[in-house]
Parts: structure tokens; sequence; C-alpha cells
């Protein structure tokens, strides 16, 4: 009840700002850091702080990338990446602070400074033993990709097949979770985790669906409906994920967005509205969220950084939205999830 209260609070003092608060499910900027350098505070990529706050965001997962292919030792990877995290929190700690729990989000939210969200985009960097899934936990991990674009001891996502620009078509519905990847999201649900289906294929989707009870996310995933991808959601899986209570995060990837035969299609706004009214007909305004997919994306972007985050707002208001559902979309439908699992 208590947080109930506190929701509604939150929302009252974001209301008539002439911005809309931001909350983003998905962004690779530490990893892009790990790799190029720079800091978080200030950087030329799409995410830095002062881009955030001129956006008005209220929240930003920060994804620990780990590419299972390129990286011999994935769970030392993952471990210097949440070092680099807290790293370059710790250096702007009157900016933005990390949050644990929903409570730790109202908290940041009254003292006037942004949430950062510690997640894993790359489920098998605990080499098959749940003890290191609870000590992520312990760390202050919230969200678990299940798997990127590489079968990985927990699952098998989709793209299995084909070269190139053609893989975005191999969608793999017989090959789901393992029985250690069963364990794994049990285990993930038991301690208050939030699950990530994005990059998971269509069979490892219906698994979790089976095996776990809780709202689920698809972080940073579009409508297949609207753009023929192995990694958007088809009609059947969005409608599994709005009857769990999930949500899903609009996708800033042109690829993901508009129709294509050969790939690197530039990422426009006009598409963004596309999606999120398909699935607004399709299920309802209170499934649709935002996962940008920032610094892990073709820069190919009408919306180029997180401070130009109001473009988006002033095209839904363009094509007919109200107030209260541009709210859901930006920040309302991913804390209601968060305070239902966190």
């Amino acid at each position: 009840m208590q947080y109930k209260y506190h929701f509604i609070v939150l929302f009252n003092n974001i209301k008539g700002a002439s911005k809309m608060k931001v909350v983003d499910m998905h962004c690779d900027t530490i990893s892009r850091i790990y790799k190029e350098g720079g800091s978080l505070k200030e950087n030329d990529f799409n995410v830095d702080l002062n881009k955030m706050k001129k956006g008005d965001y209220l929240l930003q997962n920060f994804a620990m990338f780990v590419n299972l292919k390129s990286n011999p030792d994935p769970l030392t990877k993952a471990q210097q990446l949440i070092d680099l995290y807290y790293q370059e929190l710790a250096k702007n700690q009157d900016i933005i602070k990390p949050v644990f729990s929903y409570q730790d989000i109202i908290d940041n939210q009254e003292k006037g400074l942004m949430s950062a969200l510690l997640t894993l985009e790359e489920g098998a960097v605990v080499n098959n033993d749940l003890a290191i899934l609870r000590n992520y936990y312990r760390l202050g991990v919230r969200m678990i990709t299940l798997t990127w674009n590489h079968p990985n001891g927990i699952g098998y996502p989709n793209m299995l097949s084909g070269e190139g620009f053609a893989r975005l078509k191999s969608i793999n519905t017989d090959k789901g979770l393992t029985d250690f990847g069963i364990a794994y999201i049990q285990e993930m649900e038991r301690l208050k985790m939030i699950i990530d289906v994005s990059h998971l294929g269509d069979a490892g989707f219906y698994d979790v669906l089976k095996y776990t009870t809780k709202p689920f996310v698809a972080s940073h995933s579009n409508a297949r409906s609207v753009c023929d991808v192995a990694r958007n959601l088809s009609d059947d899986m969005i409608k599994e994920l709005a009857k769990r209570g999930g949500v899903m995060g609009i996708n800033f990837c042109g690829d993901f967005l508009k129709q294509s035969d050969t790939g690197d299609e530039r990422s426009c706004i006009e598409d963004m509205v596309k999606h999120i009214l398909y699935i607004k007909d399709l299920v309802g305004i209170d499934y649709v969220g935002l996962g940008s997919d920032f610094d892990g994306i073709s820069q190919n972007l009408e919306i180029k950084d997180a401070s130009m985050m109001p473009l988006l707002q002033k095209a839904l208001e363009d094509a007919g939205l109200t107030n209260d559902e541009i709210e859901k979309v930006f920040y309302r439908n991913v804390l209601r999830v968060y305070q239902e699992v966190l």
C-alpha cells in the first residue's frame, strides 16, 4: 500500500512539466565507454548525464553487454564492466545514483537525482552456477537479458541460421530454455530480478511464460507485424506479455523499426510511432515503453541522443495520444513492472 501511495506522488510531481520524464530500459553506454574511453558525465555517444538531464530522464537501465564469441572469459568481462559502472556513478553521485528497489527510484526523484539500474545483456556470465547469479544480485543487478545472439547454456536466441541481414529473418520455434535455463529464471524470480526476453528465441519466450508467474519484459524489442524481423515480437507474444502484465521497450534500431530487404535503415520517429500505435491497438497502451538500445545500434538516427527524446513526445502528441497515454509510454508502464517485481 505504501508503494502505491508513492507511485501516485511520483506521477503527480511529474505532471505539468513541459517535457516528459523518461525511463529507458536499455543502453550499451558502459560497454562503449569501456571500449572507446570517455566518461559517463560527458561524451560523444548517445547517452551521457548531460544529455539525460536535457532529455529529462528519470531512470536509465545500463546494460553490461558481453559477447560470448569475442570474450573467452565472460565472467571477468562482466565484472570489469560492473566496476566501471560503479566508478562512473561514484564520480557523479550529485547527479545520479544506483537503484536496487522501486523505493530507491522514488527516493532519488524526491531528491532531484536521476536513477541508474544495473542490467546484464548476456545471462551466461555465471559459468553455469546459480551461486554466481545470486552474487550478481548482491552486486546490484536487477534485470538480465537471458541471451544475446548466441546459444549460451541458458537457452537459444532467434537468428540461428543465415548470413548477414538474412539472419534477421531466422526465427527459432524449436529450441527453448535448457534445464539450467529453467532453474535460472525461477531463481531470478525468487530473487526479484526482472527477466528480459529480448534476443531470446520464440521457443524460449514461451518457456519463460510456462515456468514463471511474474511480469517480465522485452526491454528492447518492437512489433514483428510492423517490421518482420526475428528480433521483434509476434502478435501472440505481445498478447501473452500483456496478459502477464509485462512491458516491451521500443528499440530505436532502424532495421527493427522499418521493413527492409538489405538492412541499414535509418531510425525515424515516424516508425517508432507506428509501432507504438500498433501495440496500442493490439493490446492497449499499458504494455509499451522505451528501450532505445542507444550506443549499441547503428548511428543512422533521427533521435541522435538522449537529449532529443522530446521529439518523440511531440510526435506522439501529433499522432493523437493523450498526455496520460504518453506518460505511460515514457515512464509509467515500465515503473509499474518495476514496482511489482523489484
